[in-house]
């Protein structure tokens, strides 16, 4: 019978089959096969990979977003020619990104006077607002008569073609109404915000001036807290309907004969019912 060596070499101790085991038991999901990047990659926060309001096409735009260079145009019609979603989902998926915090489009003037549009792309929504509430230092009391932080302005209509020619009338008209009432002092965040709204109203065949009439007309006497607020919400309450279908006129044509055999000499003419044709009808005593 054999002894026991106490020398001989313990026996490899078995790993867990539920845990690391190549051969243990597998649950279905997603398995990541990931390499550490040390070049060409861009860090995406899972707020914005996992956002459970966002659409597929709006988180993946934003990501895009992220990525390029800095001074690369991310404007529609670059964004609809880069890639094979049409203009329309792209305008809508950067409306989801403004509404979210994840993009803003702020309409500046150079120094040569032309307006511009510069976008902003943020990858922490109130990231800036949070650092700026971190004292830096002793901590210090706010006074009784500090600013709140601005509430978002309330949703506006949306054009179903938001062609630049019409945002930018629509910006105009915003920009004239400080002539109407000195209240409607709106800065270009504001404008920009509501220019869709209006450019909702032309669209429907409404006028620049009624568009007017219609969002300076019965103002509160008392001082306007939020002007943009309020015609946010003149835009989609008083909303006018779409125009009728109008189809395009074509003229009426003529009607086509049939084909009929002459009694005469049997030639074949167009007439709506049987008898003879032009030639054999001029014979006849009755023509003379």
């Amino acid at each position: 019978m054999d002894t026991e060596n106490p020398n001989a070499p313990a026996l490899a101790q078995s790993r867990l089959r539920r845990k690391n085991h190549p051969d243990g038991q597998r649950t279905a999901g997603v398995v990541h096969d990931h390499v550490r990047h040390t070049e060409n990659f861009t860090v995406i926060g899972n707020d914005l990979a996992q956002h459970r309001e966002l659409s597929l096409l709006a988180i993946g735009l934003a990501c895009y977003i992220q990525s390029v260079r800095p001074g690369t145009a991310v404007d529609i019609k670059t964004l609809a020619a880069r890639f094979p979603e049409g203009p329309t989902r792209i305008a809508a998926a950067l409306r989801e990104l403004e509404t979210h915090g994840y993009l803003r489009r702020n309409r500046e003037r150079t120094a040569t006077g032309r307006i511009i549009t510069r976008t902003v792309s943020c990858n922490r929504p109130g990231h800036h607002a949070a650092r700026e509430a971190t004292p830096r230092g002793p901590a210090r009391r706010t006074p009784p008569d500090e600013p709140a932080p601005r509430k978002r302005l309330p949703a506006v209509p949306q054009p179903s073609y938001p062609s630049p020619a019409l945002l930018q009338t629509a910006v105009d008209l915003l920009a004239g109404l400080r002539r109407h009432d000195p209240r409607l002092l709106l800065s270009a965040t504001d404008a920009e915000h509501l220019a869709p709204g209006v450019a909702t109203w032309l669209e429907r065949d409404v006028t620049p001036t009624a568009v007017r009439h219609a969002l300076t007309e019965n103002l509160p006497t008392e001082p306007l807290i939020r002007p943009a607020a309020l015609l946010a919400h003149r835009l989609t309450a008083q909303l006018p309907p779409p125009p009728p279908f109008r189809p395009p006129a074509s003229p009426v044509p003529e009607p086509r004969h049939r084909l009929q055999n002459c009694e005469g000499c049997d030639r074949a003419f167009r007439a709506p019912l049987p008898g003879r044709c032009r030639d054999c009808r001029t014979g006849l005593p009755e023509a003379t």
